[in-house]
């Protein structure tokens, strides 16, 4: 299920997610006063747009990924490239499948 398709307007995204600014924005170390001021139009920095992108929009919860896990990713892709790709295609499935099934609902 894609929410956001590119976009990456920060309060169409929190928005969009149902998130008061404090909710969205301490999720990634940011002040609510700062969001608000990323939301009325000043530049974001890098680092910051990147983790909106993978807390918010990939949905990715930092708090549980480990250094270890892009070590095993990165050992999996040298040492085994159809292993990996075989892994992605079926986490993928999966996906799309749990993203269908939470539609229905």
């Amino acid at each position: 299920m894609k929410l956001f398709n590119f976009m990456f307007n920060p309060k169409e995204i929190r928005e969009k997610l149902g998130l008061n600014q404090q909710e969205f924005w301490t999720k990634i170390g940011v002040t609510q006063s700062g969001g608000s001021r990323y939301e009325s139009g000043r530049e974001m920095p890098k680092p910051v747009r990147e983790l909106l992108r993978l807390v918010h929009v990939e949905r990715l919860d930092l708090t549980r990924v480990k250094k270890e896990d892009f070590e095993v990713i990165e050992y999996l892709k040298t040492a085994s490239p159809d292993t990996y790709r075989e892994l992605r295609k079926r986490a993928k499935a999966q996906r799309k499948q749990r993203g269908d099934s939470e539609s229905e609902h």
